[in-house]
């Protein structure tokens, strides 16, 4: 069973959660587990270059990403609870972070540990990124930093060639499925959020392996995860998962509306009204494509052409009038 926990390196529940699940694991008796790290942002907005944490913490943008963590608890006291758990877990007694670091190049660098020598060697980077941010206290967010970390682990060569668009279909991927904080594990569907005693670890392991989902060909799930996207107003996300379906099955409908709705979301009304006036000429009794056009015409100003597509879609379908 594959259980992927989707955590950011600076997240230092995600740290203790990563001991408690080698607890949960070191008394599993259940079927082979493959442990496989996703990435997670708990603070997408910092900045390319690290800067000290106790001056982030004066800035709004950083001390909400924090507050967001843990809700209910000031960034002062979350870390102090963070500390008191991982002196718990064996962490060592001098563990946290000093500095505020952008995370994508080290999820880059987890990304290829496990396409170059899967769980495990991703796993011994895990250990070292986070070993690196607090408990040496070293600026993950610096690219020497982490080539030393690659170059320990026979990477140093590849991770040169790598580039964030992998990083980023994963971060809107986890965002689609619904994850939302860090760490969160997933199973077989179903989800266990924060840093669980081993315990209920492996309660949820149990659960999970007797869980059987639903399985789905692969550019469905895409699809699906697209539209959830598009659900959570993210149409430029959307339209990144899209993009591979486009291109190969770009004669679906359902993908090329899909397309057209996220088009027209991020106000791209020229391929919104192109992909639509196909969709329209191709099945004109399609009163939600035929109202889409119409909406599209509007927001461009083409008021006549807007209102006969309208007016046509109104009369097949009276919600839309």
């Amino acid at each position: 069973m594959m259980i992927e926990i989707w955590a950011d390196v600076v997240c230092g529940w995600a740290h203790i959660g990563k001991r408690r699940m080698e607890k949960a694991l070191a008394s599993w008796g259940g079927e082979p587990i493959e442990v496989v790290w996703r990435p997670y942002q708990t603070d997408p907005m910092a900045p390319v270059h690290s800067e000290p944490l106790e001056q982030a913490l004066r800035d709004p943008i950083a001390d909400g990403a924090l507050r967001a963590c843990v809700p209910g608890l000031s960034p002062a006291e979350s870390r102090a609870r963070a500390a008191d758990a991982a002196a718990a877990e064996g962490l060592g007694p001098r563990w946290g972070a000093e500095w505020r670091p952008n995370t994508v190049r080290a999820h880059q660098l987890i990304a290829l540990a496990y396409e170059k020598g899967g769980a495990e060697l991703q796993g011994r980077v895990v250990e070292r990124v986070l070993n690196a941010h607090f408990v040496q206290v070293r600026d993950i967010g610096d690219p020497a930093v982490l080539s030393e970390i690659a170059a320990a682990e026979g990477l140093a060569d590849d991770l040169a060639g790598t580039g964030p668009e992998a990083v980023r279909e994963l971060l809107l991927t986890g965002k689609a499925k619904g994850v939302r904080t860090s760490p969160t594990i997933v199973a077989n569907d179903l989800a266990l959020e924060g840093a669980q005693p081993p315990e209920a670890i492996r309660e949820f392991l149990q659960d999970a392996s007797r869980h059987t989902p639903r399985r789905l060909p692969a550019e469905v799930v895409r699809l699906r995860h697209a539209e959830s996207l598009l659900d959570q107003r993210d149409p430029l996300g959307a339209l990144t998962l899209l993009r591979p379906l486009l291109d190969e099955h770009g004669a679906d409908r359902g993908v090329r509306m899909l397309a057209a709705r996220a088009y027209f979301a991020s106000a791209q009304l020229n391929r919104a009204r192109t992909a639509l006036e196909t969709l329209v000429a191709e099945s004109p009794d399609d009163s939600y494509a035929r109202h889409l056009l119409g909406r599209t015409l509007q927001r461009q100003g083409r008021h006549d052409e807007a209102a006969s597509h309208l007016t046509l879609a109104a009369a097949m379908t009276p919600d839309y009038a």
